[in-house]
């Protein structure tokens, strides 16, 4: 390498979450976990909360994150009220409730 050769190097940082999103329905919910870069889906039985702090660890063992990092999550405000969000928000999960008239849907024709 010669004097005026530059080493470019990568300081950017990115802060690493494992990212939840439910669909919950009367018996099932579907969960879809990220690292930001690869996707794992579940379904776990409707209300069954020790299931969801298992897929939680195995999502956070399958995308190789340590045990203490961020768990961001949302679901769509409906007939199960805020119990779950009042449950997340208390076992240190960063949720998010979203009310489903924001979201924008496809035209039905």
């Amino acid at each position: 390498m010669n004097k005026n050769q530059v080493i470019q190097k990568d300081n950017s940082t990115r802060e690493v979450n494992l990212y939840m999103a439910m669909e919950l329905s009367d018996k099932k919910w579907k969960l879809a976990f990220s690292d930001g870069s690869k996707e794992r889906l579940i379904t776990i039985d409707a209300g069954e909360m020790i299931g969801l702090w298992k897929e939680i660890a195995n999502a956070k063992e399958k995308f190789r994150l340590d045990e203490d990092v961020k768990v961001i999550s949302c679901y769509e405000a409906g007939r199960d009220g805020f119990w779950i969000h009042r449950c997340l928000l208390s076992n240190g999960i960063d949720n998010n409730v979203i009310d489903p008239r924001g979201l924008r849907r496809p035209l039905k024709i």
